[in-house]
């Protein structure tokens, strides 16, 4: 039997069936090292350190309209030609379908099989620049429901000759764990952090808004703060940045239509580097291992 039969509830609806009876059978991938994908669809990066780079953070929602998510970071004038892209609830073949659409480089490694659409789920990192290592970072505390457990991404970026550390990160949402345990959470990305001579970028859908102030305490700047709604009626969606200061800080927002892509919106933020500006990448050579 394949999982998507052994998981089977009959006639009540998939989301209700495993978010409130917990009935799933729940997949966590506890090895800090993997199952691994890696591809690298960018062209030779130039030299150069940019004076600036482009940060954007999208939860594509189960990755269900992944064609819909390329079209919006195609094609909107905020996001369009990013230099790092923190996706979350991605699978395999739709982190590489973005990743060759838009020419980056990236690394995924992912946290669960989701009982929901039976593929691989968990955050991803994409980039323009090379990418010179990548990691899971373990989030401890299983949620009530099932006992799925969260992971962040983390991945020394080469940009130039400037490297930057970036999280794409997925916190457990406020009613499958106590508010304690999401502050564990929180700090273990943190300790992972600690340390670090690189500016650190940490991006993602953290599930809630008020947890970006433990962040904050821990010495980042909280980019998205005061930028409103990125979900229905919430501010879920975030850029904290650690290491980049304040005059570093050219623009930050909200893309408002997605076109139907998630029930997310993406957040963008615009950081200097300050270095030389550098021309684009030019030439590809696509590979995707795992």
């Amino acid at each position: 039997m394949n999982r998507r039969s052994a998981w089977s509830c009959g006639s009540v609806p998939l989301l209700l069936c495993f978010w409130l009876l917990g009935c799933g059978r729940q997949v966590n991938f506890l090895d800090p090292a993997g199952p691994r994908f890696e591809g690298r669809y960018a062209p030779p990066a130039p030299a150069a350190t940019p004076d600036q780079i482009r940060v954007v953070t999208f939860n594509v929602k189960y990755a269900l309209h992944v064609a819909r998510a390329i079209e919006v970071l195609q094609e909107s004038d905020s996001l369009r030609g990013a230099d790092i892209i923190a996706l979350q609830e991605m699978n395999d073949g739709a982190t590489d379908s973005v990743a060759r659409a838009l020419r980056m480089n990236y690394a995924y490694l992912p946290a669960t099989i989701s009982p929901i659409t039976d593929t691989f789920f968990g955050p991803a990192v994409l980039s323009r620049w090379p990418i010179d290592s990548a990691w899971k970072v373990l989030l401890p505390h299983g949620s009530v429901f099932r006992g799925q457990r969260r992971t962040a991404t983390g991945a020394i970026l080469r940009i130039g000759q400037a490297r930057v550390r970036v999280y794409s990160v997925h916190l457990e949402t406020q009613a499958a764990i106590a508010p304690d345990e999401r502050e564990d959470q929180a700090e273990a990305i943190l300790r992972d952090a600690a340390g670090a001579g690189e500016p650190v970028i940490l991006a993602g859908d953290l599930n809630s808004y008020g947890i970006g102030e433990y962040f904050e305490r821990r010495g980042f700047r909280w980019l998205t703060k005061s930028f409103g709604e990125t979900i229905l009626f919430w501010g879920w969606d975030h850029v904290l940045v650690r290491g980049f200061p304040p005059e570093r800080i050219r623009s930050t927002g909200v893309e408002r239509n997605v076109r139907g892509a998630s029930d997310h919106r993406p957040v963008w933020t615009v950081l200097e580097l300050g270095g030389r500006r550098a021309s684009g990448p030019a030439a590809a050579d696509g590979r995707r291992t795992r």
